[in-house]
């Protein structure tokens, strides 16, 4: 039987403090949550491996992140303990199970019907109260429940819609990874006093989320 609680402490000790997330808060967040709750039965043996991991239907495009990816976001938005947070992308909901411990209020949003109902039995099992999964584009952000402190894109995109960075509050964050492969970087933009800045966090890569997609252009 495999000891979930000794691979979430090797997940902290060898991914995260060995990728420079150095936030006790996170370090802590992310021990606590069972990662193998938010996997596919079959996925749970591979749950803390350093991977992003399939989450959704076959050919869905949804994944968890590579936990100290995942760890170094979380590290470079900042989040304080009184913070409202907008998860883009709440897929099984780990996302916002760790975030749970680190805001005072969580709300992620998905596209999936499948994966919002299942994220949303996790977080109710798990206990927690200030998470909750809303259906919606993801594309769209989720204007209804904003503005917020922070935004985290739960994935990599080829654009990021000015619709979602005019969620931010003042003072705002929201973290993302742009691009592909070899060439994509997590960034963090910032509303400062209305203008939104932005500047460069990590060298990352995760598969990008269904929706920001870059057209495709046509050729001559």
């Amino acid at each position: 039987m495999t000891d979930y609680a000794q691979s979430r402490r090797r997940m902290v000790d060898n991914q995260l403090r060995t990728n420079d997330v150095t936030d006790l808060r996170i370090l802590d967040a992310m021990e606590l949550v069972p990662r193998e709750k938010f996997v596919p039965a079959s996925r749970r043996a591979v749950a803390y491996i350093d991977e992003d991991l399939p989450v959704g239907p076959a050919g869905s495009g949804r994944f968890l992140l590579k936990p100290h990816i995942f760890g170094k976001l979380l590290q470079l938005a900042r989040i304080g303990s009184d913070d409202i947070v907008l998860v883009i992308g709440a897929g099984t909901g780990y996302g916002a199970a760790v975030l749970s411990k680190l805001a005072a209020s969580v709300v992620a949003v998905e596209d999936n019907s499948d994966l919002a109902d299942a994220a949303t039995e996790v977080l109710l099992d798990l206990g927690i109260e200030n998470a909750a999964v809303v259906e919606g584009a993801l594309v769209d952000g989720y204007p209804s429940e904003g503005p917020y402190d922070v935004i985290v894109v739960n994935g990599a995109v080829d654009v990021l819609p000015d619709a979602i960075l005019g969620q931010l509050k003042p003072d705002g964050r929201l973290v993302v990874i742009e691009g592909r492969g070899g060439s994509g970087a997590a960034r963090l933009y910032q509303n400062s006093e209305g203008a939104i800045s932005a500047r460069f966090g990590f060298n990352a890569s995760a598969p990008v989320l269904p929706g920001f997609e870059k057209a495709h252009e046509f050729e001559f």
